[in-house]
């Protein structure tokens, strides 16, 4: 393992906005790393709680203190530029540090970083791998973008060469990073604030993949059309798995759902048969996000017979078509998808269970992002029996669009397919308690903060 002081040559480093699903990852890493950590954060979280109990100071609020003694600071994009902390940090000429620059610093430091990337299915690839990777006994570092209930936490230190991590494309953060090892899960046209169209977020995937050293490795999803575009750029060993291309090196046959919707399958590598695999997870999308996993795994010398039993008790993340409970014998799932393709793979997942009527319930995620793919939203929306809009979750936009809730539920209803658009939780919570019947499924779905209606509607 690479020295990691030589890339980071601070003995205490204060971080600003500890407590964020990726930062609070990296603070445990650092110290475990030998670094002197502390922190802060506007709110109070569980994530807060356990780096507390790992040692590491955190104050909610503004810790100028610690700021005044640290070698470096570290922040998130999210943190504003006038936030006091680091207005402070730049007076003092202190050396300060975007997140994902430090991240990619540490994944110098690892000999085997292993990064997930792809629009769709990160997070579940990402966690099917590290609990191969710790089941295994291979004692990796993680860091994921959700929370894992085996991991008690969106991330682990381990002790040995491999780093497993979730890659974001987004503002490119991913071309930070040292990777040994990558997977392509998918390339699809998301983030267009950012990236404007398809042509440019191909050309960053290409800058990506072209990241991996000669002795590297990638594997990529011979499915994807756009992923197969860009293949010819790679200048490493490949790795391909998919579904509907038999000469994929990975490949799935036999595919078959249970009444949970559950997928069962045949993998075949090199039109050998390797295992059968049952997972605990719905939905075809996920056999592909599994044959990533296994390929990644029997590369790394993980057992099919391991893999197997692994992935047979991978129950998803947090926010991945997870259960919530059910009230008056309806179920309610709430699921983080956001993007048009990963609502019609969800639709899709959920009609493989058995139920009586579906209930979606959709927060459009950005203005930007509804107003790009408004019509792709409706299409998909209508493969639920009954559609639910709730006001769009800004994130980082102001409405500049011209876009509302209201425009998608016309566009839905355009399409012949009846839709509502309540803006009140409380009222959504009434209605579908007054219409859904026994034997129905409630599916909550979409980034932002309509993950807190399941718990409304089931307590």
């Amino acid at each position: 393992m690479t020295n990691l002081e030589e890339l980071l040559p601070y003995k205490r480093i204060h971080m600003i906005g500890i407590g964020g699903v990726s930062m609070s990852g990296i603070a445990e890493i650092l110290k475990n790393f030998g670094y002197t950590v502390t922190g802060s954060d506007r709110t109070d979280s569980d994530s807060i709680h356990k780096l507390i109990e790992t040692g590491i100071p955190v104050t909610i609020g503004h810790d100028f203190e610690n700021l005044k003694r640290a070698g470096a600071v570290v922040y998130t994009a999210a943190i504003a530029k006038d936030d006091p902390e680091l207005v402070l940090a730049k007076e003092l000429n202190l050396p300060v540090i975007e997140r994902s620059t430090v991240l990619g610093k540490i994944t110098k430091a690892y000999e085997e970083t292993i990064c997930v990337s792809g629009t769709h299915g990160k997070t579940t690839t990402t966690s099917m791998i590290s609990l191969c990777f710790v089941d295994a006994k291979k004692d990796p570092s993680i860091q994921v973008g959700a929370y894992l209930k085996p991991i008690n936490g969106n991330y682990r230190v381990g002790n040995s060469d491999y780093f497993i991590i979730e890659a974001c494309e987004y503002v490119e953060s991913f071309l930070k990073f040292f990777p040994k090892t990558e997977v392509i899960l998918n390339i699809d046209n998301d983030h267009l604030d950012y990236f404007k169209n398809i042509e440019n977020i191909k050309k960053s995937f290409t800058k990506y993949m072209k990241l991996l050293p000669s002795n590297g490795l990638l594997v990529i999803n011979h499915d994807d059309a756009n992923c197969n575009e860009i293949l010819s750029n790679a200048k490493c060993q490949v790795i391909t798995y998919g579904i509907n291309h038999q000469d994929s090196d990975y490949f799935a046959k036999n595919i078959q759902f249970d009444e949970n919707g559950f997928p069962s399958f045949d993998v075949y590598y090199h039109n050998r048969f390797l295992e059968n695999i049952s997972l605990s997870v719905v939905g075809a999308h996920n056999v592909l996000n599994a044959l990533a996993c296994i390929a990644v795994c029997s590369y790394y010398g993980v057992s099919p017979k391991q893999v197997k039993k692994t992935l047979s008790r991978y129950t998803g993340a947090d926010r991945r078509f997870e259960y919530k409970g059910s009230f008056d014998e309806v179920k309610v799932f709430d699921d983080y998808g956001h993007h048009p393709t990963e609502v019609m793979a969800t639709a899709k997942a959920l009609q493989q269970k058995h139920y009586q009527e579906s209930w979606v319930v959709f927060q459009p995620h950005t203005y930007s992002r509804t107003k790009n793919h408004l019509q792709d939203f409706a299409k998909a929306l209508c493969e639920f029996d009954h559609v639910i809009v709730t006001d769009i979750y800004a994130a980082r936009e102001t409405n500049k669009y011209n876009v509302s809730a209201k425009t998608l539920v016309s566009a839905v209803e355009k399409l012949g397919k009846e839709a509502r658009y309540i803006s009140s939780f409380e009222d959504i919570v009434s209605f579908l308690h007054e219409n859904a019947k026994s034997g129905d499924i409630v599916l909550t779905l979409g980034a932002g903060t309509v993950t807190e209606v399941g718990p409304m509607l089931v307590h």
